[in-house]
């Protein structure tokens, strides 16, 4: 069993990474944040608490991120391990973490801030199906419409300028000091995520000490 945490500012490819080593390992990939979503575009109570935080751009709360993940990970879906992204984000989580799971790495996707803000204000989500696009890499064939179901692609709420410079500040305040934290504990692998996606993977796998990727079409 094998258990992960993955962290990165916004944009830094935490999602696509996270999914594409779930694949491979029979991961269950975690993300807290897609939960949160989830609960805004049903809603729910929650929903409408977290989408005045996302609003502002600000980060959800310990207690409310907290219960969600303790929730969550009760669920006991995930036999050979789990990857986990949005989570922990401030001090006070890692050690709630920590004392509820051993860990066996922390992959941090290491990104400059003006590389941030070029990838994350390039985002669009379908209004109707939830399809992620990047302007950048992985344009609609028709501007504007999602590929998948002819929907409207729209930016999050959150991706806005004055959103994500919130974002970024309240991202270094409270979660550089959890990245200290985990390395105090030799916990923390770094890796350069301005790479190609496949060999960001790539470089996960080799410090972890995992299998290499194979592209899909290249297996063997």
């Amino acid at each position: 069993m094998r258990k992960y945490v993955i962290m990165g500012v916004q944009g830094s490819g935490k999602g696509t990474q996270s999914e594409m080593l779930a694949a491979d390992l029979d991961l269950v990939h975690i993300s807290v944040g897609d939960i949160f979503r989830w609960n805004v575009s049903n809603h729910t109570k929650m929903g409408a608490q977290v989408q005045r935080v996302m609003a502002g751009g600000e980060l959800v709360g310990d207690d409310l991120a907290e219960s969600v993940v303790q929730r969550r990970l009760t669920e006991h879906d995930w036999n050979f391990g789990f990857i986990i992204d949005g989570f922990p984000r401030s001090e006070r989580q890692a050690e709630f973490f920590l004392e509820s799971y051993d860990i066996d790495a922390v992959i941090y996707l290491d990104m400059p801030d003006s590389e941030v803000r070029r990838r994350v204000l390039n985002r669009r989500l379908c209004a109707s199906c939830g399809m992620d696009y990047n302007l950048i890499a992985n344009s609609p064939v028709v501007p504007g419409q999602c590929d998948s179901c002819g929907g409207e692609l729209v930016q999050r709420e959150d991706d806005t300028e004055e959103a994500l410079a919130v974002r970024l500040r309240e991202y270094h305040e409270k979660t550089d000091p959890v990245l200290a934290l985990f390395r105090r504990k030799e916990f923390v692998v770094t890796v350069d995520a301005r790479s190609p996606r496949d060999s960001v993977q790539q470089e996960i796998r080799s410090k972890l000490g995992l299998p290499p990727f194979t592209p899909p079409g290249n297996e063997r």
